[in-house]
């Protein structure tokens, strides 16, 4: 069965969003980890589905490295993005971690992705299931 951690802070509604779509499409063929930069976050991911969830640096520092799996905003591998919620810590383990990595082009910081539509949410993960999930081979529909 295929790990994957969707990471997700403030709020929690980009990870509670993409868990549903996931869910709703592979149903319980997925081990789906909940990380959350914060409790709240990782909370509504839980509602959402999610297998199981951990918070805040430690909790992703650890985890990242077991999953086959990352997805997230594209601020998950931003030190101090997400209103300073993602450590450079935390940013760092997600980005040099050997899972494959899906990173959506949502982003509240002062950068800006080159190439990359301004596409809302629920087509965004849409993408990420029909171009990018479909390949996997131990995911059952």
């Amino acid at each position: 069965m295929i790990k994957i951690c969707i990471i997700d802070g403030q709020g929690g509604g980009i990870g509670a969003a993409i868990i549903k779509k996931l869910r709703e499409k592979f149903d319980e063929s997925l081990d789906i980890i909940a990380l959350g930069t914060n409790a709240i976050a990782t909370s509504q991911m839980l509602k959402a589905k999610a297998n199981r969830g951990a918070s805040g640096e430690n909790a992703i520092m650890r985890t990242v490295r077991q999953v086959d799996l990352i997805i997230g905003p594209i601020g998950i591998v931003m030190a101090n993005s997400m209103m300073g919620e993602v450590t450079p810590k935390m940013a760092e383990s997600i980005s040099s971690c050997p899972a494959k990595k899906i990173l959506l082009p949502l982003s509240q910081e002062n950068a800006e992705i080159v190439g990359t539509a301004a596409i809302p949410l629920p087509h965004l993960i849409d993408e990420l299931i029909e171009k990018h999930l479909n390949n996997y081979r131990n995911i059952r529909k």
